[in-house]
């Protein structure tokens, strides 16, 4: 047996509006839009839309196209209803509402909404609606003087606040601020401001874009970029923001719907890497979300999204063309956005390599100009690499561009998508051991034994020792690892930290490393030649000891629990050699 739903319209107003909508301000909104709806049924180019309230009730007035008795009670009391628009055979897109339920905002703030409406030469009715889901529905005697439709709402206990005339003018200035049509609070306009870049002279528009920013947004932008995307209706402005923007706070634009505001905070209406832009644009074709504080994500939007992203491409790329200096101070602020562009976009990847200066080992300098000079890009791609390799590199007259920085690694990556033939290449630091001198057999040989000594004290930790010469003099000592060694080394950390279960898991990765780390000492420096002429093998154990403890501090490596109790056995050994026993003293 068929069954209906039975409808609780007291729990179905409730729902929606107590949780449709975000806030009990859009009330204002709501009733404005309709308003501004049946004005535009009318075709009438410009009207008077007149909002009223003295703190306990609330009237707004339209001359619109109001209703009759028919289209009350199928429009006004079926939730649900695809508003007046479609009966009264008008396109969709020529109004603002696109859901028929907009008036429940209003039981946000009252518990009953009178609506008083004409349609043309028809009876005046009266639409009566309760929050608790009853309505009645009567022709009243006394007729309306013109055609159109006048809403009044009793302010519910607790919600008075929102019918303060301060108020109720704030928010309809803050949503009818550039509607075509005249709207008053108590008298006073609020519309009429118009859209700032719609100024005929480029000097007077231009102006108007920059108060906007400083009035509205309360920034003076770095630049506005004027928007259009015919297919979606919109027109616009993208404000480049003076700041850096914060990467984890996705941006919030202000959106207009046939020049009502829809939101001052809307989500994804740039590519991601717009970041550094807010925009304030009106369309005419995007879809709104039932609350119609927000953009509805449909096809339509997303080719918007491509197309705005184009538009700020292209000023980047006309920036680069007609003002370096200025492109430089914008990068200054928002790299970040940049590069994140040029990971996908090989214009901005040019763009990059060409004004972007990136840190370097022979100073600052741009992708281009380092390629340019050296041929070939050898990077590293961590900060931590770079501190430790960058100065013996340019020692050994390797040129080498710190990677480590968000993106710059990835980007030196592409770079051969410019151009074929661009060799890029990562410095593995036991690369550089290659570039280092051997010491002559002679003497190697003459220092077998202290070579032994030194491997021996070294053996605990899993390093082999070199002997080698190479510059700077003043550094004694290098520590160098391979990256199928580190990772094998961290792998082994992670495991011996796991449970059970993970350490078997993790153990199967676990392969023999190419080559050990090294600790390459440099025999062109005094204080190693002095260790290697002791004789005391303890006494070498504790030196070479100690030149691994500086090579890891002065490269940034990580201090691993037994490299900490060897740098304080060192430290205790060398002291307690120093230092005279008690009977050892005069």
């Amino acid at each position: 047996m068929e069954r209906t739903f039975q409808v609780d319209l007291r729990g179905i107003v409730d729902l929606l509006s107590h949780h449709l909508y975000s806030s009990p301000r859009v009330y204002v909104r709501e009733l404005l839009q309709n308003a501004v709806d049946a004005v535009t049924a009318t075709g009438a180019e410009s009207a008077d839309i007149e909002i009223g309230t003295d703190g306990a009730r609330l009237t707004i007035s339209d001359p619109g196209i109001g209703l009759t008795e028919a289209q009350v009670h199928e429009l006004l009391a079926t939730i649900g209803r695809s508003s007046k628009r479609d009966e009264l055979g008008f396109a969709r897109h020529e109004f603002l509402g696109q859901f028929g339920i907009g008036l429940l905002s209003a039981f946000l703030v009252a518990d009953e909404v009178r609506v008083l409406t004409r349609c043309g030469d028809a009876p005046t009715v009266e639409w009566l609606g309760r929050s608790d889901g009853t309505y009645q529905v009567r022709v009243v005697a006394e007729s309306r003087p013109e055609p159109g439709t006048t809403v009044t709402l009793a302010a519910r206990a607790g919600s008075e606040q929102w019918f303060e005339a301060p108020t109720v003018l704030e928010l309809a200035r803050l949503y009818g601020s550039m509607l075509p049509f005249t709207v008053r609070v108590n008298g006073e306009p609020v519309s009429g401001a118009g859209l700032p870049w719609a100024a005929e002279e480029p000097a007077m528009r231009r102006a108007d874009l920059v108060g906007y920013a400083q009035d509205v947004l309360g920034f003076t932008p770095f630049d506005a970029i004027e928007l259009k995307v015919p297919g979606s209706g919109l027109t616009g402005v993208a404000y480049v923001l003076p700041f850096p923007a914060n990467l984890a706070d996705k941006a919030g634009h202000r959106v207009y719907l046939k020049r009502m505001l829809l939101s001052e905070a809307v989500k994804d209406l740039l590519p991601a890497w717009g970041f550094f832009a807010r925009c304030v644009i009106d369309a005419g074709e995007l879809r709104p979300t039932a609350s119609r504080e927000a953009l509805y994500q449909d096809g339509q939007l997303e080719e918007t999204r491509e197309a705005l992203g184009d538009q700020l491409r292209g000023w980047l790329v006309g920036l680069a063309q007609r003002d370096p200096d200025r492109l430089g101070e914008f990068l200054n602020i928002h790299h970040l956005g940049v590069k994140a562009l040029a990971l996908h976009d090989d214009e901005m990847l040019r763009l990059v390599e060409q004004w972007w200066p990136v840190e370097t080992n022979v100073g600052r300098m741009t992708l281009a100009d380092f390629r340019g000079r050296y041929g070939l890009v050898r990077y590293t791609a961590t900060a931590d690499e770079f501190r430790q390799l960058a100065g013996v590199a340019a020692a050994q007259d390797i040129a080498l561009v710190n990677g480590g920085y968000v993106y710059d690694a990835q980007l030196i990556e592409r770079l051969p998508a410019l151009e074929p033939g661009l060799r890029v290449e990562r410095l593995d630091p036991t690369d550089l051991a290659t570039r280092f001198e051997s010491v002559e057999p002679g003497v190697e040989l003459s220092l077998r034994a202290f070579l032994g000594a030194a491997q021996r004290s070294m053996d605990k930790l899993g390093c082999e020792v070199v002997l080698r010469t190479f510059e700077p003099a003043t550094l004694p000592a290098l520590y160098l690892l391979d990256r199928s060694a580190a990772f094998a080394a961290e792998l082994r950390n992670t495991r011996d930290k796991a449970d059970e279960l993970w350490a078997g898991v993790l153990a199967a990765f676990d392969k023999p490393a190419d080559q050990r780390p090294q600790l390459v000492l440099n025999h062109r420096n005094p204080l190693v030649r002095r260790i290697a002429g002791l004789g005391d093998s303890e006494l070498v154990g504790l030196s070479v000891e100690s030149l691994y403890g500086q090579a890891l501090l002065l490269g940034y490596h990580p201090i691993r629990p037994a490299d900490a109790a060897l740098l304080n056995r060192s430290f205790l050994g060398l002291l307690n050699q120093a230092v005279p026993t008690a009977e050892e003293t005069p």
